[in-house]
């Protein structure tokens, strides 16, 4: 690992790295379905911002008046304990990658936290309707009351 925290690349096969090149950062699937859900129960946001400007992470919807952020974490790349899966290739450099990446999850949850925004985070293999119903509850219960 780098003194920085970034994980140095190693080899991998042009198979892999080729699929890897592949995979979408921005706007995957559950992203699209899940904004869709959240805009049919009536929530309007920002997508792809990042909520505090001293964090440099992206949160895939933001909701800036309640202060909640919403990630949609890939199952391989966060380490899911239902679907995530450890290549056996490498397998050191990517166990190394994953669990940096959860680290970095945590910390990012902690210093929204800090500055009174809530983290909310969405598994790749969730229900886009279940937990965009989820997201709306927890909006609106901290949106300030009108008065």
């Amino acid at each position: 690992m780098h003194h920085d925290g970034r994980v140095p690349n190693l080899p991998t096969t042009s198979d892999v790295s080729a699929r890897m090149s592949r995979q979408r950062s921005r706007d995957t699937g559950i992203e699209v379905a899940l904004r869709r859900e959240l805009h049919r129960l009536g929530l309007r946001y920002r997508v792809h911002r990042r909520p505090v400007r001293a964090v440099r992470r992206e949160a895939d919807v933001v909701f800036g008046p309640a202060k909640v952020a919403v990630f949609v974490d890939g199952c391989f790349w966060h380490g899911c304990p239902d679907h995530g899966t450890w290549p056996k290739r490498n397998s050191d450099f990517w166990r190394t990658k994953i669990e940096s990446n959860q680290a970095r999850d945590l910390n990012t949850d902690k210093v929204l936290a800090e500055a009174g925004w809530l983290a909310i985070r969405v598994w790749e293999h969730e229900d886009p309707a279940t937990a965009a119903a989820k997201i709306h509850a927890t909006v609106q219960s901290r949106r300030s009351p009108r008065t």
